[in-house]
């Protein structure tokens, strides 16, 4: 962690964009990986094209999250990245939500 971390510098904190189920399950699968194409992530989180479309839009506006377009052949091809702000903010939602399990076990 480093010291602009928001964990390190008020604690662990919810993410309002990250209360949504759907954005939160986007995040956790980009967590996993560098650069997923977007029909994998898609295919993941269970979403539809325009429902995964509109909430990386949501999360690309925030900064949490990188798009690339490119062509794999002649075929075009999205990707998508979790930022380094996209990290921090996972991991301080993350930490802040087994704080409140914590609390309440």
């Amino acid at each position: 962690m480093t010291s602009e971390d928001p964990a390190v510098i008020g604690g662990p904190q919810l993410e309002p964009l990250l209360l949504d189920p759907t954005r939160l399950s986007i995040m956790a699968t980009l967590a996993a990986a560098e650069w997923a194409e977007f029909g994998f992530v898609r295919d993941t989180a269970g979403l539809s094209d325009s429902t995964l479309s509109k909430r990386v839009a949501q999360l690309g506006d925030a900064g949490f999250v990188e798009v690339r377009k490119g062509y794999v052949g002649k075929r075009p091809r999205t990707w998508l990245n979790l930022s380094e702000a996209g990290r921090a903010a996972l991991r301080s939602h993350i930490a802040m939500l087994r704080k409140i399990a914590e609390q309440t076990a």
